[in-house]
């Protein structure tokens, strides 16, 4: 009965991702970190790019962070001070059942206003909500997103 439980408890009921946002001004950063859980990416991963990827097996890691690069940039949207941002996918890392994604985008003088369009894992989780903290000119603010509301504004 107990094992039972234990493998029950191990699989998530839930669709979440985590998106923490930091504007680092002396380097004129914002440095972006998503966690997502291993087995959510994996199973899109394999939907829509190859069927054969496995994610922290030790596998072809270059052709599994294009395509994270490639989905992640195609549903995450940064926008300064009304202008589309180039976000770059600077790698990932595994951190027991999450993936870590980092990304940044360069060149920011300064913030105004900012926006964020998050789909990460609308288009296979109905339930999926991404959770985006932002550390921005020093104020902490948090978003929920759904797939009915994926996106959040500040105004500085």
């Amino acid at each position: 009965m107990a094992l039972s439980f234990i493998a029950y408890t191990s699989i998530h009921k839930y669709y979440v991702s985590i998106t923490k946002i930091e504007y680092v001004k002396e380097k004129q950063s914002v440095q972006i970190i998503t966690r997502i859980f291993i087995d959510d990416l994996e199973r899109l991963l394999k939907e829509r790019y190859d069927e054969k990827i496995t994610l922290a097996s030790n596998g072809d890691e270059k052709e599994i962070d294009n395509y994270i690069k490639k989905y992640l940039l195609s549903k995450l949207k940064i926008t300064i001070d009304e202008k589309e941002t180039e976000v770059v996918f600077i790698g990932k890392e595994y951190d027991e059942d999450v993936v870590q994604c980092y990304l940044e985008i360069e060149n920011v003088e300064r913030i105004n206003s900012f926006s964020i369009t998050n789909k990460i894992l609308f288009d296979i989780f109905n339930d999926q909500k991404n959770i985006v903290r932002t550390s921005i000119n020093k104020r902490n603010k948090s978003f929920i997103l759904i797939p009915e509301n994926d996106k959040g504004m500040l105004n500085f």
